[in-house]
């Protein structure tokens, strides 16, 4: 093909002017289409502008003016905000700071910065030791060093190097099941899921079985030498950044469903979970959020522990258990996991403060207190009722009084957190009666029945949640004795509680805990009433000065 002309008119790069020119004079020795290709190539406009833009970036990219200070602002960016949010009751200027920080487009900008600080656009290609002929498949060797990690078959278990193995169903050949975060195979970067194992330090595996393998690796020591033929894909494991609060509790040696017991992580309802990796649909990899530098487990995934759940529901419906008591309970919703994040404190925004408890337990009591501690940071909203008002009572004050079908068309809508029907009329607390607490500058203190949870945590209202719960039957007794308390299933108030009124005391507890446990941010048992009340108090501030998890939605 015949040669291009170069433009006159044009900037060429001089390098590109260079190689132009000698395969000019190279003429004469080769005519042959490869030299005419390279010729055309050369002479592009296209490659001269590619050529001159990477200059000049490469220019840019020398001077040290540029170089980035540090490449964690965006973790600096919450260490911050954590030291502001104690901090801005008492300064403007942190008030101001605090909320510009708090702004997602500064929190986006903050991690594009270290994404390019940690030249993170830059193509990862671990360098791997290759054994490769012509005619035959490429072998990759990878040392580790044994070490207190699981690498287990379908046969046994044994603390290894981070890792699963299994035999593939078509080819009966051993390959990796799965690699575990954080573990020695992880760090490595060297072994991919799919990867085929063909030796373990010079013991050829073919035909073997995964309990054979392990054998040869419980009985090896120092330095594992493995060879491996890649699999057809093997991307480097992303870590993901999700949080969830686990809503039930969790053992893997009393799981006879999970791949290796050794690999499992035990946790219990409440704990964050840092989900670093849901490619298993039955399987998650996660740890503590609190233990950042160990090695991830496994978990039931959200869609196994949900089949689970039914499972058992199943059953127990099938047997006609708990179908009378928990009738007044909400089943439908399947508790597993729910996704958190990190929510602050706004000044002068305060999130309203819900204590649910079983009948006579004390909530009212300790709301009460609460209330009076600081009547004027402190408030409860006026009910909503349709019974006619007494002698002596001012609209407003002890109640709102309204006609019941304006209160029956709102409680239709949707405009009441909660409400219920005594000796035939209604009362209620109104969605906008705590929003206008919380827009006051004050703390909203409620006291519902628990069947309110439902209505009132939402996005908007974004409640703390205090289940006060009764102590053991010996200590509820004595101290209600003690303190002469009166039964609150008594109109009258006049006489003391009941053993039977306990016992159903502890009852509702242990149903309500059961349903709705997973709601509730903290717990309190309300066994001597001084000390429950220094808890809520503490809660209180925690509330007003740290981030605390929350549902991410809330955050979003």
């Amino acid at each position: 093909m015949p040669a291009a002309v170069m433009a006159s008119d044009i900037n060429w790069d001089p390098a590109l002017s260079k190689l132009i020119t000698t395969l000019k004079e190279s003429d004469n020795l080769s005519n042959d289409q490869e030299i005419d290709f390279l010729k055309a190539l050369l002479e592009s406009k296209e490659l001269n502008a590619l050529v001159n833009v990477h200059t000049k970036v490469a220019k840019v990219g020398r001077d040290e003016r540029l170089a980035p200070v540090l490449s964690t602002s965006s973790q600096v960016l919450y260490e911050v905000l954590e030291q502001l949010s104690q901090r801005c009751h008492l300064n403007e200027d942190c008030k101001e700071a605090f909320h510009l920080l708090q702004d997602s487009h500064i929190q986006h900008l903050l991690l594009a910065h270290d994404a390019i600080a940690q030249k993170d656009f830059y193509p990862h290609l671990p360098e791997v030791p290759i054994e490769m002929d012509e005619d035959e498949e490429t072998i990759k060797i990878v040392q580790l060093v044994k070490s207190n990690e699981p690498l287990t078959g379908a046969q046994s278990a044994e603390p290894i190097v981070g890792a699963t193995i299994k035999t593939d169903e078509e080819t009966g050949k051993i390959i990796i099941a799965r690699i575990m975060h954080g573990g020695a195979a992880d760090r490595s970067g060297l072994i991919h899921v799919g990867d085929e194992v063909i030796e373990v330090n010079g013991i050829n595996v073919e035909g073997k079985t995964p309990g054979d393998v392990l054998t040869i690796l419980q009985n090896s020591e120092g330095t594992i030498t493995f060879k491996l033929v890649p699999a057809d894909t093997k991307g480097a494991q992303r870590e993901s950044k999700v949080r969830v609060r686990a809503h039930f509790d969790y053992n893997p040696d009393v799981d006879p469903y999970i791949p290796c017991k050794e690999a499992g992580l035990a946790f219990q309802r409440g704990d964050v979970l840092h989900i670093v990796a849901q490619d298993d649909a039955y399987w998650w990899q996660a740890r503590k959020d609190h233990e950042r530098s160990a090695r991830a487990g496994l978990i039931p995934s959200r869609a196994l522990q949900e089949r689970r759940i039914l499972h058992e529901r199943t059953q127990r419906e099938a047997n006609d258990l708990d179908s009378k008591q928990n009738d007044d309970f909400d089943r439908e919703l399947i508790a597993t996991y729910e996704e958190v994040a990190k929510l602050y404190p706004r000044p002068g925004i305060y999130r309203p403060v819900v204590l649910i408890g079983a009948p006579g337990v004390g909530r009212n009591e300790l709301r009460r207190r609460l209330i009076a501690r600081d009547p004027e940071k402190f408030r409860s909203p006026v009910p909503y009722t349709t019974r006619p008002m007494r002698p002596g009572e001012v609209p407003g004050r002890e109640y709102i009084f309204v006609a019941r079908d304006k209160m029956e068309a709102d409680i239709e809508a949707g405009k009441f957190v909660e409400h219920g029907e005594y000796k035939g009329h209604l009362y209620g607390t109104s969605a906008e009666s705590v929003k206008s607490i919380v827009n006051a500058g004050c703390v909203c203190v409620l006291s519902p029945h628990y069947q309110a949870i439902k209505t009132l945590r939402t996005p908007q209202l974004k409640p703390f949640l205090i289940h006060i719960k009764p102590p053991e039957l010996s200590v509820l007794k004595a101290t209600r004795t003690e303190a002469r308390a009166k039964s609150t299933f008594d109109e009258a108030n006049a006489r003391s509680f009941t053993d039977e009124e306990f016992e159903d005391m502890i009852k509702s507890a242990e149903r309500i805990d059961f349903v709705y446990g997973h709601f509730f941010d903290v717990e309190i048992v309300n066994g001597e009433l001084v000390n429950a009340f220094e808890q809520l108090v503490q809660h209180v501030q925690r509330l007003e000065n740290e981030p605390l998890w929350a549902p991410s939605m809330w955050v979003q």
